[in-house]
């Protein structure tokens, strides 16, 4: 499993850097040796099998009311705890349960490599990450945005969103041994 983990990691950095000419082929070249290119193919398309299961499971939920501290669709759903309810329920890693937490226990992305089942932060309280949502892809993103509404998706180029967006994060498969915290009250929304 360890192994695993390594080699998404090497996956999605890798193209991150520029590489000479020929080293991409030279590095498929040593995972084919090692037996390794197939186990890469497969661990590649489990995580993209998980982010397209991420964003159905959470559009299922639209229409769920929000609650401030809910982490239920029994009992709503503020942001942080939607975002934390989803990635449990389909992918089994536990977040954190704030959305400063949830920030600071994921990997930070540029805006414009985000892909479904990113996470999208917002400074919507007047302090950086007080707002996530999930990304699903054509620039729009699903949470669970204020008392009196409910679980919806939105447009990020709206100007409200566009002007108090805070950043992207990637989860990755770490999570779960950084972010098994306690869970707590939500002050976001």
């Amino acid at each position: 499993m360890r192994i695993s983990a390594i080699l998404v990691t090497l996956l999605f950095t890798a193209h991150a850097y520029a590489l000479p000419p020929g080293a991409a082929d030279d590095m498929d070249q040593f995972l084919a040796d090692k037996g390794l290119l197939k186990q890469v193919d497969q661990v590649r398309h489990s995580v993209s099998e998980k982010a397209s299961e991420l964003v159905v499971t959470a559009l299922g939920f639209l229409g769920v009311p929000y609650r401030r501290g809910g982490n239920t669709v029994e009992t709503g759903f503020d942001c942080s705890g939607f975002v934390r309810a989803m990635y449990q329920q389909t992918v089994g890693l536990i977040l954190p349960r704030k959305a400063e937490q949830q920030a600071a226990a994921t990997q930070k992305i540029d805006r414009t490599d985000l892909r479904p089942g990113d996470l999208v932060f917002f400074n919507t309280m007047r302090r950086t990450f007080s707002h996530v949502g999930i990304y699903i892809g054509e620039g729009k993103f699903i949470h669970s945005p204020k008392p009196g509404s409910e679980v919806r998706v939105e447009d990020m180029a709206l100007a409200y969103w566009s002007h108090r967006f805070d950043g992207a994060r990637r989860v990755s498969t770490d999570v779960q041994e950084t972010a098994s915290l306690p869970a707590m009250e939500s002050t976001a929304y």
